[in-house]
């Protein structure tokens, strides 16, 4: 079974709440075409400040590299370890975005495959909105008579400890 976190887009302006067709599922787990197309993957999912994050440390590395003169074979296999990394961090780099965008993060799926996932995610969600009480006004409340004002005591207890008083030197 497969992790899927769920994000809403926050409502665009003529919008009072956000169309659910309009939410995320991100999958969490490896992805190849991150890895194997770290850039374009990330242009391709609007990634944007990532993209410039991922350049910046590529072209420190490449930097990095020749100042210390590394041979071909130890650039390459440093590239595949980044690109491995992209790969495994792909989701997280997603949900790190939708949280920079002010996403609502909506909770987790456990499912086979997006669709099972979307199918659960909204029965459930249909379901709580279903058992949600109607939005009803509160009822007004009685102010409190004067007497019933009781001043609070000087060594008042809050919560389950009492405040510690000084100890008399001996």
């Amino acid at each position: 079974m497969t992790v899927y976190t769920v994000h809403e887009p926050r409502p665009r302006k003529n919008e009072d709440t956000t169309d659910p067709d309009r939410f995320v599922f991100v999958r969490d787990g490896f992805y190849f075409w991150a890895f194997l197309l770290g850039p374009l993957w990330m242009l391709w999912r609007g990634l944007w400040l990532v993209l410039l994050f991922y350049l910046l440390a590529i072209a420190a590395a490449q930097v990095g590299f020749w100042a210390l003169g590394l041979s071909a074979a130890a650039t390459f296999t440093v590239g595949l370890l980044f690109a491995l990394l992209v790969g495994f961090e792909a989701a997280s780099l997603q949900r790190w975005t939708f949280a920079r965008r002010r996403w609502n993060n909506l909770g987790l799926v456990v499912a086979p495959d997006v669709e099972s996932a979307e199918r659960r995610f909204f029965d459930a969600w249909m379901a709580r909105l279903a058992t949600r009480p109607p939005a009803a006004s509160p009822p007004p409340t009685a102010p409190v008579p004067p007497a019933a004002r009781i001043p609070p005591a000087a060594s008042e207890v809050i919560g389950l400890f009492p405040e510690p008083e000084p100890r008399p030197r001996s």
